[in-house]
C-alpha cells in the first residue's frame, strides 16, 4: 500500500513517497472410508483467525480453496447482488463455522446443496450446517446476498472496502474491506483461487484481479469474467467499476498485462504504466520470476488517499508517480505472493517495496540507498519516524505508519550492510523463492538470512525492529 500525503496514518515524510496452495489440512482417513464409522462430535470453527491486531478477521476450522462470485453492480443504485461460492475443506469437526461479511442482506446459505441455518453477529456470518462437517472433508458453501456495500473504517481512520465513486467503486480491501463485498475467511494467513463474474450497466467497466477470461454485452449491460489460479489472500481481491480506457498486451516474457484507467487521470497515468513492464523485468533481476501469470494497473479518479497491491493489478486512487508504480510492483513478491501470517509483521510488506524503490532510484541515477538511508537517520529521536518499532507497530492504527515503511526499509539496508551486496541479494531471492504463494514471519527471514550469510543477525534484527525510539548505530 502506498498512501497519500494528508491522510491519517498512512502518511509520507522525507523520502517515503506514500507510499491455490491448498494449507496442509490432516484428513482422518478411516473414518472418511469407514462406511459405518459412528458421526463424530462437531464443534465450532472459531469466529476469528487469531490476530491480535483484528481479532475477528478470519475465522477457524476450515481452509477455502476456492471463491467463485458472480456479482452485479448497479452504479446509479449502487446496489449489489451476489452469490458467492466456496470451495473448502474443514480442518476440524465442523457442527457450526462463520464468515466474514458486513453490511449487506443474506437471504439464502447452502451447505453442499442443502439449505443451511445462519444468523448475523456482528461482522460474522455464522452458518450451521444439517450434519457436522467431518475433519478433512471437502465441502462447498454458497452464500446469496444483496444490498448497497459500504467501506469500513480501519483504525487508522481511513476507508477501505467497496468505496462508491461517481462513476462505480474503487474496492480496495486492506486491512478488513474484503467483507464489504464478499463473505470470506478474511485473514491473510488463509489463501485461495478465484472466480469473478462481474455484470456492470454497458459502458462501465469491472477490473479483478488475475486474467479476463471473457466480456460480453446484452440488454444494456456488461458481464466481465475474471480468474486468478494463484493463492490470493482475500484483502487482495477487487471487483473496481468504472468508466475506464483499457489496454491488453502480452511482454516479452509472457506476462499478459491488463490496464485500466479513468480518462480522467489519463494524461498524467499513461507515461508511467508504459514504463510497468521494465518495472517488473526489473524487480524479476533482482527478486527472481514474476509470480503471476498476469500483470497491470487500475488507475482511478476516487481520491480515496492510497493505492494498493492488488494482486496482478495494483489499484491507485490517481496518476501514480513512478516511485508508487515501482512500491507497488514490488509487492506482487513481497506481501502478494509471500503473504503475512500476522499483521504485525506487516514490516515484510511495506519496509521492503519501499527499499525497492531505494534500490530503484539507486540503480537508475538518483540517490544511493545510503544516502536516503543518511537522511532519514539525521531526523532527531523526537521524530515520529521512531515512534514505534516497525517489527511490532502495536495496534491495526500503525499499520500503515511512517516507521513501518521507512524504517523497515532501514532495517533491511542495515541487513545490506551486514552481511554484503552478494549476500543481501540472494536473501531476497531466496526469500521470495521459498516462501512462493505462501507466508512468512519476521522469525523466519531472519533465519533465512542467517543461513545464507553465515552470520548471527539477531542483534541486528532486534535493534532496528524491535528496539523503541532512534536506534544507535553499530
Amino acid at each position: 500500500m502506498t498512501p497519500r500525503p494528508g491522510q491519517p496514518a498512512r502518511r509520507r515524510t522525507g523520502v517515503l513517497r506514500r507510499e491455490a496452495v491448498l494449507a496442509a489440512v490432516p484428513v482422518a482417513v478411516a473414518a472418511l472410508l469407514g462406511a459405518a464409522a459412528p458421526a463424530a462430535p462437531g464443534t465450532a470453527g472459531a469466529p476469528g483467525a487469531g490476530d491480535p491486531y483484528f481479532p475477528l478477521s478470519g475465522n477457524g476450522g476450515y481452509h477455502v480453496r476456492h471463491y467463485d462470485m458472480t456479482l452485479r453492480y448497479d452504479t446509479t443504485s449502487r446496489r449489489l447482488d451476489g452469490t458467492a461460492v466456496l470451495a473448502a475443506r474443514a480442518g476440524q469437526n465442523l457442527s457450526r463455522f462463520d464468515l466474514d461479511l458486513t453490511g449487506l442482506k443474506v437471504t439464502r446459505v447452502t451447505v453442499d446443496g442443502a439449505p443451511a441455518a445462519f444468523r448475523r453477529t456482528g461482522q460474522e456470518l455464522v452458518v450451521t450446517p444439517r450434519h457436522t462437517l467431518r475433519t478433512g472433508r471437502d465441502f462447498r458453501v454458497a452464500v446469496a446476498y444483496h444490498g448497497t456495500p459500504k467501506p469500513v473504517t480501519d483504525p487508522d481512520g481511513s476507508a477501505d472496502g467497496w468505496i462508491p465513486t461517481d462513476d462505480g467503486a474503487f474496492v480496495a480491501g486492506e486491512p478488513q474491506g474484503a467483507m464489504t463485498w464478499f463473505p470470506a475467511n478474511a485473514h491473510p494467513k488463509d489463501k485461495s483461487s478465484y472466480d469473478i463474474t462481474i455484470t456492470v450497466p454497458q459502458g462501465r467497466t469491472a477490473v479483478s484481479n488475475g486474467v479476463l477470461l471473457g466480456q460480453r454485452t446484452a440488454h444494456g449491460r456488461t458481464t466481465f469474467r475474471w480468474r486468478e489460479t494463484q493463492p490470493m489472500a482475500a484483502y487482495l481481491a477487487t471487483a473496481t467499476v468504472g468508466t475506464f480506457k483499457t489496454e491488453q498486451y502480452t511482454t516479452r516474457d509472457g506476462i499478459r498485462v491488463y490496464n485500466a484507467v479513468d480518462p480522467r487521470e489519463a494524461s498524467a497515468a499513461v507515461p508511467v504504466l508504459k514504463q510497468l513492464p521494465s518495472v517488473l523485468a526489473w524487480e524479476s533481476t533482482l527478486f527472481g520470476p514474476y509470480p503471476f501469470r498476469s500483470a497491470g494497473s487500475v488507475v482511478d479518479h476516487a481520491n480515496v488517499g492510497y493505492a494498493l497491491e492488488t494482486q496482478t493489478r495494483p489499484l491507485y486512487d490517481s496518476a501514480p508517480d513512478l516511485g508508487t508504480l515501482v512500491h507497488e510492483s514490488a509487492h506482487q513478491w513481497f506481501g502478494d505472493s509471500v503473504s503475512l501470517t500476522a499483521w504485525k509483521d506487516i514490516w515484510l510488506n511495506e519496509g521492503f517495496a519501499t527499499y525497492a524503490e531505494w534500490l530503484y532510484t539507486e540503480q537508475h541515477g538518483g540517490d544511493s540507498a545510503q544516502k536516503t538511508f543518511d537522511a532519514l537517520y539525521a531526523r532527531p529521536a523526537s521524530d515520529h519516524l521512531w515512534a514505534f518499532p516497525p517489527g511490532d507497530p502495536g495496534s491495526g492504527a500503525h499499520i500503515f505508519d511512517t516507521p513501518v515503511y521507512a524504517r523497515g526499509a532501514m532495517a533491511l539496508h542495515e541487513l545490506r550492510r551486514a552481511v554484503g551486496d552478494r549476500d543481501f541479494f540472494r536473501i531476497l531471492r531466496a526469500w521470495a523463492a521459498g516462501h512462493r504463494y505462501g507466508h512468512g514471519t519476521t522469525v523466519q527471514f531472519q533465519r533465512l538470512a542467517e543461513k545464507v550469510s553465515g552470520k548471527r543477525l539477531d542483534g541486528l534484527f532486534h535493534t532496528w525492529l524491535f528496539t523503541k525510539g532512534k536506534p544507535n548505530r553499530a
